[in-house]
């Protein structure tokens, strides 16, 4: 087996994981934790191949879903931090 088969396995074990924790995490963060893992393996896997066949073809779709990735995390986490809609005003400025 090559390095590369190794690298794969890894990647599908951490796919693997994530989509167990996706399935059964307890709470919302451990999901948007394990998308960002399943994101970031799936990453992983399309430079590791990439870089195997020596094409650069790819390249754009990974930034592409770097920036998915990145806002979507962002805007659950912003989501569970005020439990509600991104635009509805704190608490502490409505009492003021």
């Amino acid at each position: 087996m090559t390095p590369v088969h190794f690298a794969f396995a890894g990647l599908v074990f951490a796919g693997f994981a994530a989509l167990w924790r996706l399935l059964i995490g307890p709470t919302l963060a451990d999901r948007i934790i394990a998308l960002d893992l399943a994101l970031i393996a799936l990453m992983a896997g399309i430079a590791i191949d990439g870089a195997n066949r020596e094409d650069t073809t790819w390249l754009n779709l990974l930034i592409v879903i770097a920036i998915i990735g990145f806002t979507a995390t962002v805007a659950t986490t912003r989501f569970m931090e005020h439990k509600g809609p991104i635009d509805a005003p704190d608490e502490a400025e409505s009492a003021s």
